[in-house]
């Protein structure tokens, strides 16, 4: 299964009141089984989200594009695939 690790970063004004918008948008992808993991960093300049069961680098792109933090220009929002590597794979 491949997985895709989508980083947001924080954009100079960032507006708080996107962020119940998009945690609402990370619920729903949770629910339909397209969210691994995510969290924000420590020091609050962004946050970092494992999108799954996602078949292309577009697809994940396009997940991340409809996020609020994307749409509403609060943050900027790479994608990468990304490989988990297993306990055996080291």
């Amino acid at each position: 299964m491949k997985h895709y690790l989508v980083i947001a970063m924080r954009r100079p004004g960032f507006d708080p009141a996107v962020v119940a918008p998009h945690l609402a948008y990370l619920d729903d992808l949770h629910v339909r089984g397209l969210l691994a993991s995510a969290g924000g960093f420590a020091d609050g300049t962004g946050g970092a989200y494992v999108l799954q069961g996602i078949d292309s680098l577009a697809e994940a792109q396009a997940l991340a594009d409809a996020d609020p933090l994307a749409r509403t220009g609060s943050s900027d929002l790479t994608v990468r695939e990304w490989k988990l590597a297993n306990r055996g794979d080291r």
